[in-house]
């Protein structure tokens, strides 16, 4: 038996700024677009798996997960 059986729904507790930042990503983005304050957040946001950061060509980009 898989847990998502077993667990028919879960939420990821958010504060309001990490909200805020999460609702502003939109796409594939650079993570230098963002200012420091923002880039903290989605750092955190990385490590609740619901961002994630992609290397490419000496870049750092990030993409929103899909939430169901």
């Amino acid at each position: 038996m898989k847990l998502n059986e077993l667990i028919t729904s879960f939420s990821i507790a958010l504060s309001n700024e990490e909200n805020d930042v999460l609702n502003k990503i939109e796409g594939v983005t650079s993570l230098l677009t963002y200012e420091e304050r923002e880039q903290y957040i989605i750092q955190n946001l990385i490590r609740k798996s619901l961002v994630t950061r992609l290397n490419r060509d000496g870049e750092t980009y990030i993409v929103k997960n899909d939430m169901f």
